[in-house]
């Protein structure tokens, strides 16, 4: 190497560096790829990702040969250096050389190409992937030698270097990942595809019409009473009872009678052949499941059960469906005259109202493990009903009770955090 002109000695020292900085984006673009977008591009088939793809497989033989690489030409850059500073400066040229070096290395074959790989990882990572695949064909003795005893060496410590390129999300880290799609997903799509992630959280419990907020048709009304509710109804299905809604007859599709109806000539009899059978759905049911129950059996209506067999609530399609996409009906728009919002920016709010409701439509976020109603949840902070006004603390909200029924909280004020008659 004495005997080599200098201006060969730079230029294989040139070459050495570049390698290096090869080697060093390589191990960063193929370590901070995307492992979701890499295998969505590889079954669309792209060599670059396929052959990524099967170099991630292993990611011990990966790193070993980047590491085997870098290490070899960094050594010989050493060497060279040496030689030259040696040439030039005498004995003073090995720490000279040394030192240049080192600043050399970190600059251009590190940071420099370390920074570009994690910025744009699929340009340095999908190019690379051709070189470093065929490397390792070519050293794959000496790669698996010292894999085999540096996993010696891990064994001791329980590290598997078997991996799966695909890792297992769970719900919440699924959500972090669709709010994180960034300008790539709507933000209505966003806000979907997160309702349908907890979607499997809630039951039917939780999007019931309570049982004593059922509207429903009572047989053993008067008849006139019975067409004018069928002509001012908001709703599309109704329950269809004698009495009590213990004693439901079916459900009625108004489509089915509101032909008879607009002309006048619906009669009693035409009502009853018009109810369907009654459609009875557990309590407990998760909102996923019903949804395909309804689908299942060609439904969009359920009277909700306890173990007991009474009935708790009623719940619909588009219950469930609200849940996903967001209020859309004029029906769903009726559940909103619960919260009414007041001068003073305080909102009067039904005792009998939905907890995920509230925290849907206000963007609260009031406990939903203890109670399914607003109603249920004071009564547990509260530990008992309140027999007049009494006040709690939830969060960051002031509630207030201000009227008692029939054992049950009717109305709640709400104080919510940065009221405008608050003060700061």
């Amino acid at each position: 190497m004495e005997e080599l002109p200098l201006g060969s000695l730079y230029g294989t020292l040139l070459v050495l560096i570049l390698l290096s900085g090869f080697f060093s984006s390589s191990e960063t673009g193929l370590m901070a790829i995307n492992k979701y977008r890499l295998r969505h591009l590889a079954n669309k088939g792209h060599r670059g990702a396929r052959l990524a793809q099967k170099l991630l497989q292993k990611p011990d033989r990966l790193i070993g040969l980047i590491l085997l690489g870098n290490n070899l030409v960094n050594i010989l850059a050493a060497s060279i250096a040496t030689v030259i500073g040696i040439r030039l400066f005498g004995l003073n040229g090995v720490w000279i050389a040394s030192l240049i070096l080192t600043v050399v290395i970190l600059i251009f074959s590190e940071v420099a190409p370390k920074t570009v790989a994690a910025v744009h990882p699929e340009r340095i990572a999908f190019p690379a992937s051709f070189p470093l695949y065929g490397l390792l064909k070519l050293f794959y003795p000496i790669v698996w030698l010292v894999n085999g005893l540096a996993n010696l060496v891990l064994r001791p410590f329980r590290v598997h270097t078997n991996v799966e390129l695909m890792e297992h999300l769970n719900r919440e880290e699924l959500r972090t990942l669709v709010k994180e799609g960034g300008k790539q997903i709507p933000d209505d799509h966003q806000r979907m595809l997160v309702n349908i992630l907890d979607l499997e959280q809630a039951t039917v419990e939780d999007v019931m019409i309570p049982r004593q907020d059922i509207v429903g048709i009572d047989l053993d009304d008067e008849w006139e009473d019975i067409l004018t509710q069928l002509t001012q109804t908001v709703y599309t299905r109704m329950p269809v009872y004698r009495e009590t809604i213990d004693q439901v007859e079916g459900l009625l599709h108004i489509r089915t009678v509101i032909a008879k109806l607009a002309l006048g000539g619906l009669t009693f009899d035409d009502l009853k052949r018009s109810i369907q059978r009654p459609y009875f759905v557990p309590e407990g049911t998760a909102l996923t499941q019903q949804l395909l129950e309804f689908q299942r059996r060609e439904r969009r209506m359920g009277l909700v059960v306890d173990e007991y067999g009474d009935i708790q609530g009623l719940v619909t399609l588009d219950d469930i469906l609200e849940e996903i996409v967001g209020e859309y009906t004029a029906e769903s728009r009726a559940k909103t005259r619960d919260i009414r919002l007041l001068d003073d920016g305080n909102y009067l709010v039904n005792g009998a109202t939905p907890i995920r409701q509230l925290n849907r439509h206000m963007d609260w976020n009031l406990p939903e493990e203890e109670a399914s109603t607003l109603n249920g949840l004071l009564l547990e902070e509260l530990g008992d009903i309140p027999s007049g006004k009494a006040s709690i603390r939830i969060g960051p909200h002031i509630m207030t009770v201000l009227e008692i029924r029939e054992n049950m909280i009717g109305k709640v004020l709400v104080k919510p955090e940065r009221a405008p008659d608050e003060s700061t």
